[in-house]
């Protein structure tokens, strides 16, 4: 998402295994130009705008405003690592949030405590979207990678967060805006393809 970015890590030591943590943010601040005034509209249609935001193949309909997400496959080091997470949406203050409810972490079962939370937000504001995205992801190092070294395996995860977050900053900024003018057009009647700016 463009704007504002923080990463945090966080790694206290245990005698026998090493707890692990990282956590991303990032904000949005999307300028619309066309039909900005209907955005908070298009909002409302939550099914739609989590199918933008998120590649409907990867994506489950587990019923209202509740969804399971298999988050593309990514590689760390020799391992090859796929997060499930089961989703809620819902209105709330006039913003549509989207909250992780569950996780599991396929392709990787010997992570202890692995837990992995998304909180995001977006909201119709004057002349655009704006929003935020947290993600957060903690669990015991795995023996797998017990000897790769600290730095190098506290980079790595920093870049497996912000890599997720990038992949939904950039289908905010191209897929959604994309389908909020297709469904512009569709409400006035008109079925002619929407233009990606």
């Amino acid at each position: 998402m463009a704007g504002g970015e923080r990463v945090d890590r966080i790694m206290p030591a245990g005698p026998l295994s090493m707890a692990v943590a990282f956590s991303a943010r990032q904000q949005l601040r999307l300028p619309v130009n066309e039909h900005a005034d209907s955005l908070r509209a298009y909002l409302n249609d939550e099914r739609r705008v989590v199918e933008a935001l998120l590649d409907p193949t990867q994506l489950e309909i587990l019923g209202p405003g509740h969804y399971r997400y298999h988050v593309t496959r990514v590689q760390l080091f020799h391992l090859q690592i796929q997060p499930v997470v089961e989703i809620q949406a819902r209105q709330h203050q006039g913003r549509l949030e989207l909250d992780s409810l569950h996780c599991q972490l396929e392709g990787l079962g010997l992570v202890e405590d692995f837990q992995l939370q998304l909180n995001s937000w977006l909201v119709a504001a004057p002349g655009g979207l704006e929003g935020e995205a947290a993600l957060a992801v903690s669990g015991r190092q795995p023996a797998l990678l017990a000897l790769i070294p600290q730095r190098l395996l506290e980079a790595s995860g920093r870049s497996l967060l912000n890599g997720i977050l990038a992949n939904i900053r950039h289908r905010v900024s191209q897929q959604l805006v994309a389908d909020f003018q297709q469904w512009c057009l569709s409400e006035r009647g008109d079925d002619a393809p929407a233009m990606v700016p």
